[in-house]
Order: structure tokens, then C-alpha cells, then sequence
């Protein structure tokens, strides 16, 4: 699939053409030799080896930054390329700085009603207050946490407004304005440099109901199907499932956040060896409408 550039590139972009021309020698693991008096299997799709592979960027990234030539410098640096059927997992927090999505606290004004409900939990009314306004909706508001339904449709904790990994609490960043074309956009960025369709799920961590802790989400999607239907397929023992809609994006988003995180800067990962279905992608696929949704 990958195609020698013309010599005309300038050098960074001949560095990043070579990472993605399948210069992949010594990164696919080896085989591992089956056991004396087995037979290997003639093929790995019943039981297949993900990877998960780091893309760390040493630098912050500033608004109007190319995410798309900092990913494939960073892998280049690394020695890594990518190879058909990879698919690449980004944290929110590098598109939406990319994109400009960056508030200053210092311009928000909160309501008499965000000042009062934040001093009783010592929380930051300002940040309150750019939580309501970027919400569709208050779902939840008890004892210190803010559950609000996004403009895009994602319930989380305080629209996903954000102050960490910034300047220590003077600016807010905000999601992606449109998550699903933020992910196209990066799709066809690393399909022009790399010539490898490659998709592209953006995360968030959100909370879940009835569990602790956070997990990663999708909430962007490029290049593949966010659901793996298998209803109407026969389990081994012959059953026809009923209710196999898969949820493989967010999946693959969990898995990538054990790798990505705030600490590491690691804001990017490739997951290799998953048999994903081609798709445009849209991410309104995984949101369940409110007419069958429980929990609210």
C-alpha cells in the first residue's frame, strides 16, 4: 500500500514517508514455536495478538499544530512505522489543544448560582459555571459532583471540561467541538503522509454507573465501525445470539488508556492486530437514546 514520495520532499517529510514504507523490520514479534507434538494452527483469527504500541510526544502541543506530522516525527524517532490494519488511539486533550480549545478562567464570570453551589464543596465556580455552559442538560448535582449531558450527547462528569495537564488551574480546555470530524480530519492527514487508511478513535475518561474508577471512552471515530454487530451468528454450542452488539471502539479506547495517560506523555497509542470493519465511523452509534437509558 505505502508508495515512494518523489525526491522533491523536503528532509522531515522523507524522514516520515520512510517510517510509513513498511520499514517495520525487527517490530512485528516473532513467531512463538508451538510445543513439541502440536500442531500450530494455519491461521490466528479465532485467537489474535493485540499490540499496543506508545506514541509519546516530548512537547506540548500549541494550537495549529500539525498532530498529524508530530505523530508519524515521533514515530520516526522511534523506529516505528505504522503497518496496514493499525489503528491509532488519541487522548482528547492534544485535538483540543490543536484545535484552540482552550478557555481562560480568568474571563468566566459564574452566576450567583455556580458561586453558591461550589463553595459548599470548595470546587472552582468558574469551572462550574463552563460546565453548565457547555452542557445540554443537568443529569446529575449531589454532594459535589456535576453529571451533565455534553452538547455533542456524552453524559460525564462536568462536559468533560478539564484543568489538568494545562498551567496549574488559569485555563480550562473544553472537548473537540465535533469530536467525529476532528477524527476524519487526522484520518485523512495520516492517509496523505502515510498512504495507509489508518482509523483514528479519540478518547476521554469518563466515570461508569455502578462502578469505581475511570475508563477511557470513545468519543471520535474515523475509518471504522464503532459497533461489532453479531447478532444473528451461533455461539460454539449453536445458540443464535440475540444481543452481540459490541461496543469495540470503546474497547479499544479502554485498552489504550492503560498505556495513554496524563502522567507518561503518551497522549497517543497504536493498537495492531485487531480486525476492525471499515466504516466512515460516527460515534452517535454507542450513545443510547434517553428513551431506553436507565440510569437517568
Amino acid at each position: 500500500m505505502s508508495k515512494t514520495h518523489g525526491s522533491t520532499w523536503k528532509p522531515a517529510a522523507k524522514r516520515r514517508t520512510s517510517a510509513a514504507q513498511g520499514a517495520n523490520r525487527g517490530l512485528e514479534a516473532q513467531p512463538i514455536p508451538a510445543p513439541e507434538g502440536r500442531k500450530e494452527r494455519a491461521s490466528n483469527e479465532l485467537y489474535p495478538e493485540l499490540r499496543i504500541i506508545p506514541v509519546p510526544l516530548a512537547e506540548d502541543i500549541e494550537p495549529g499544530d500539525s498532530l498529524a506530522d508530530k505523530l508519524v516525527e515521533s514515530l520516526w524517532q522511534r523506529k516505528i512505522a505504522f503497518a496496514p490494519g493499525d489503528i491509532l488511539v488519541v487522548k482528547h486533550k492534544i485535538i483540543s489543544k490543536a484545535e484552540g480549545r482552550i478557555v481562560n478562567l480568568a474571563r468566566i464570570k459564574p452566576s450567583a448560582e455556580s458561586i453558591s453551589w461550589a463553595g459548599k464543596y470548595k470546587l472552582d465556580a468558574r469551572v462550574i459555571e463552563l460546565a453548565l455552559r457547555e452542557s445540554r442538560a443537568v443529569i446529575r448535582r449531589k454532594n459535589g459532583v456535576l453529571i451533565t449531558e455534553t452538547q455533542h450527547g456524552f453524559i460525564c462528569a462536568n462536559s468533560g471540561v478539564d484543568v489538568s495537564n494545562l498551567d496549574g488551574g488559569r485555563h480550562a480546555l473544553l472537548l473537540p467541538a465535533d469530536p467525529d470530524r476532528s477524527a476524519r480530519r487526522l484520518h485523512l492527514a495520516l492517509k496523505k503522509t502515510t498512504q495507509f487508511a489508518i482509523p483514528i478513535i479519540i478518547t476521554d475518561s469518563f466515570g461508569r454507573p455502578w462502578r469505581e474508577g475511570l475508563a477511557d471512552f470513545c468519543i471520535g471515530i474515523a475509518g471504522m465501525k464503532a459497533l461489532r454487530d453479531d447478532r444473528g451468528r451461533r455461539d460454539p454450542h449453536g445458540y443464535a445470539l440475540h444481543a452481540s452488539l459490541e461496543a469495540v471502539a470503546d474497547e479499544l479506547a479502554a485498552a489504550a488508556g492503560l498505556i495513554c495517560g496524563k502522567l507518561n506523555r503518551t497522549p497517543a497509542c497504536i493498537i495492531r492486530g485487531f480486525a476492525y470493519e471499515p466504516h466512515r465511523g460516527r460515534t452517535r452509534d454507542l450513545l443510547r437514546p434517553a428513551s431506553t437509558d436507565l440510569f437517568r
